[in-house]
């Protein structure tokens, strides 16, 4: 059974619209921002792990916060059939959470999200990669082809070959360009306001030095000064992501050595997001720091401070490099709200975001 994409002619209404996106406002309208993770995304389905189908309520909540953009991560190949046509129910549903985020005044950043990993940067499964990642931007372009400026579009998701962290061949920094091509033409060729939208494009696997070292390119546009660039931030991996290290200090405050790893402290934030600044920003390409937390590590509870430094400081050099900071929410180890009702659940973290977001 063959299933067809329905599009939704819908305009946003005149409250939801303000100033038009652009190089200059970029940061005053979506710094800092937010993410929707592990719901849309979800895998088997959106409440498998452990998040609630998302409401006015959450969006009212981050809004009141002080975020101003949230990225919605998007799981679209358990949604369609063998043909890789995406089910008008789960069209509706997205765009339904993308109404209701725009109705609280957010500007929303969805993608094509890990997805099973169906995405691999090969040579011999380029083509394919290609070839199913038209097929869905085809459809959902042209379903959101005629939404206003504050909804972007970004083609991937930390791109790269499974279990390989190392500097990409070229053979994969080739395929990862590839995508990005695609993506961006397959979008414009939708027509409508997709015709001068904002694409979002990653580096490959949104890591910083791969982006810079790895002939990473901005791929051709027919709409001009319309892409932004997209890359992630979680180092030191052994302090934000890995649950089994007893890194759990952080910073120039840090008090014990062996609790504290010191090779991505300040100084390296700085240089590693002025570098983005020097490649990007500057050159008129905003970026979009994508994703960045901490798990919290429930053994060291004194962590608890350090987690919101880190948070702040990393918020803080993203805004002062032109940076779009959008903190990775996963509703669990590193929620900021109650999904269900949109009531904050870590006032200190949001309180770091914010103050930083100033600075």
């Amino acid at each position: 059974m063959l299933f067809v994409c329905a599009v939704a002619l819908v305009t946003m209404p005149m409250s939801a619209v303000a100033d038009a996106l652009t190089q200059k406002n970029y940061m005053r309208l979506m710094a800092p921002g937010w993410n929707l993770g592990n719901t849309l995304e979800a895998i088997p389905s959106e409440t498998s792990w452990g998040n609630p189908i998302p409401n006015e309520a959450l969006m009212k909540g981050v809004k009141t916060a002080g975020f101003k953009s949230i990225r919605i991560p998007i799981a679209w190949s358990q949604y369609a059939d063998k043909d890789n046509n995406i089910k008008p129910t789960w069209m509706k549903h997205v765009t339904d959470v993308v109404k209701t985020a725009r109705k609280a005044g957010l500007v929303v950043v969805l993608n094509v999200h890990w997805d099973g990993g169906w995405l691999v940067p090969t040579a011999e499964k380029k083509e394919a990669g290609n070839k199913k990642l038209a097929k869905f931007w085809k459809q959902i372009a042209s379903n959101f082809r005629n939404f206003d400026d504050k909804v972007l579009f970004a083609g991937t998701n930390e791109v790269m070959v499974p279990g390989d962290y190392s500097a990409p061949k070229d053979e994969y920094a080739d395929a990862q360009n590839s995508f990005n091509q695609t993506f961006v033409e397959v979008v414009r060729a939708t027509g409508g306001k997709n015709l001068n939208r904002w694409l979002v494009v990653q580096g490959f696997n949104t890591d910083i030095d791969h982006t810079l070292k790895r002939n990473v390119t901005l791929p051709k546009d027919s709409a001009k000064n319309k892409l932004m660039m997209e890359v992630h931030y979680y180092s030191p991996y052994n302090f934000t992501l890995n649950e089994k290290s007893d890194i759990w200090q952080w910073g120039k405050t840090a008090t014990d050595p062996k609790a504290t790893e010191t090779w991505a402290n300040e100084s390296y934030v700085d240089a590693q997001f002025a570098k983005m600044k020097a490649a990007f920003v500057l050159k008129g390409v905003p970026v979009i720091l994508g994703e960045f937390a901490t798990h919290m590590k429930p053994k060291f509870p004194g962590m608890v401070g350090f987690r919101t430094l880190w948070d702040g400081y990393i918020t803080q050099a993203a805004v002062k490099n032109g940076m779009v900071p959008m903190y990775w929410d996963n509703g669990t180890t590193e929620g900021l709200f109650y999904r269900q009702t949109g009531k904050v659940k870590d006032r200190a973290v949001i309180n770091a975001i914010m103050s930083a977001s100033k600075k």
